[in-house]
């Protein structure tokens, strides 16, 4: 009870300095912005979401084995990542192009944008190279176009691998329907079926490819790397490729494995987000692609990637302030999950600022105006009559009219309700309301006197 006694004399004397209809006036415009910032605050989602969801590749591959690193590395900032296993690099860009799938980024491999709806996507940058792989048996041949006529296994449909085979072969003037066979092999027995002879050559890539076949295949005795030796001709036709050398020797020095410098082309792998992607989610999961990417490799520098280099999906805003400056303050700063509440709680104070600073300022000079307005109203009706006064032509019975005129305005006048620090214009009107009774009282005196009326 005494809390409310309390509060209720402070309010009164709030009142008292203010001016009753100044603090209702004030409370108004806060309880108006407090309003606004809560529903600014609810139906926008500034705090970052805590969870995201990732498209990988098939089981084993490439993408697959990164998509695991980014939940590991990830749920160490407190973010809960979902990884779906997919067909490969086409598969992941359509789930990203379909609103109706729940994902937010993926790993797209260049070249593959032809055709969809990529307008609410956007890139946050390359994280490696892919190059095409061709293994075959026989003897050693130097042109894609000599492998005509035979069985090819050039990936599943809507893998990275597929589509590119597809596209250089055209190059070649080999066709689907032509008398090339493309060969469907089961999943996992590539090597198996190059090595028995149902396969002439496979085309392979890590997006749909497992890392230890790839291994297997380049160290097999019996089985040859295609050589590209018209790599440079490819990445001048086909815009998105790179021409990229495997060194001689460098996956076995004791066996000299390759034993030769050999020429290989693939793009590079985008990570691939939608437009709605959280600024703040961008950054953590570029933290994240740098550890994962950012080390030396057979066919990249340590730092090369990630990297913002943009091709036919144009680099997201906030990817390209993460690669000029890093991360943003409060999440360089905090973890993940303190940073997002911060940020939030920043989303609602500073709209509620933007509208209270100029609401406060402005609502003491209209209250002032109203008050003002009350006492000047009067005035005016006051030198009507005080002009009346003065005038000589004025009789006895017009000036009891403008005295009852008089009492009238101080009736009223004395009706108004006004705030202690207007108390000198509020008595400063009823003094000049004294003043021009006086006045016409003093004039009907002198015309009683006058010998005029003695007569």
């Amino acid at each position: 009870m005494r809390p409310m006694i309390q509060a209720a004399r402070t309010w009164r004397r709030l009142c008292g300095l203010l001016g009753q209809g100044q603090v209702l006036a004030i409370g108004v415009v806060l309880l108006v912005a407090l309003a606004l910032a809560t529903s600014t605050l609810v139906f926008m989602n500034f705090s970052a979401p805590g969870s995201i969801t990732i498209a990988g590749g098939p089981k084993g591959s490439v993408f697959a084995k990164n998509a695991e690193k980014y939940r590991q590395i990830l749920g160490r900032q407190g973010v809960r990542v979902t990884v779906l296993a997919t067909d490969g690099s086409l598969d992941n860009l359509r789930r990203l192009a379909d609103p109706n799938v729940p994902v937010d980024i993926g790993f797209v491999l260049g070249g593959e944008t032809e055709g969809a709806d990529t307008t609410k996507l956007m890139s946050l940058g390359s994280l490696s190279y892919q190059p095409l792989m061709v293994f075959y048996r026989g003897a050693p041949r130097k042109l894609l176009s000599e492998f005509a006529g035979q069985r090819l296994d050039i990936g599943p449909p809507g893998s990275g691998t597929h589509a590119l085979a597809l596209a250089l072969l055209k190059t070649n003037g080999i066709e689907p329907d032509g008398a090339t066979g493309f060969v469907n092999t089961v999943a996992g027995d590539l090597m198996g079926a190059l090595m028995e002879n149902r396969v002439d050559a496979i085309f392979v890539m890590g997006d749909s490819t497992s890392s230890e076949l790839l291994r297997k295949l380049l160290r097999a005795p019996d089985i040859h790397l295609f050589n590209f030796t018209q790599a440079d001709g490819y990445t001048r036709r086909i815009g998105y490729l790179n021409k990229l050398v495997l060194p001689k020797g460098s996956l076995d020095f004791g066996k000299d494995i390759p034993a030769e410098d050999t020429a290989l082309i693939g793009p590079t792998v985008e990570l691939v987000a939608r437009e709605s992607l959280h600024p703040a989610l961008s950054d953590v999961v570029l933290e994240a692609a740098r550890e994962i990417h950012g080390s030396a490799g057979l066919f990249k520098k340590r730092g090369e990637f990630p990297s913002p280099q943009e091709h036919e999906l144009r680099i997201s805003a906030d990817a390209s302030r993460y690669y000029t400056s890093g991360k943003s303050y409060l999440y360089r700063t905090f973890p993940f999950g303190i940073a997002s509440v911060i940020t939030r709680v920043i989303a609602f104070v500073v709209p509620l600022a933007l509208l209270l600073i100029p609401a406060l300022k402005l609502a003491p000079a209209i209250y002032r105006w109203r008050i003002e307005s009350r006492i000047h109203r009067w005035y005016r009706a006051l030198l009507d009559l005080e002009r009346d006064a003065f005038n000589p032509a004025v009789g006895q019975g017009r000036r009891e009219q403008l005295l009852r005129h008089l009492d009238d305005i101080e009736a009223k006048v004395s009706k108004i309700v006004v705030p202690a620090a207007f108390g000198d214009m509020f008595y400063g009107l009823r003094g000049h309301i004294c003043f021009v009774r006086s006045t016409l009282l003093a004039q009907a005196a002198t015309v009683a006197q006058s010998p005029a009326s003695s007569d």
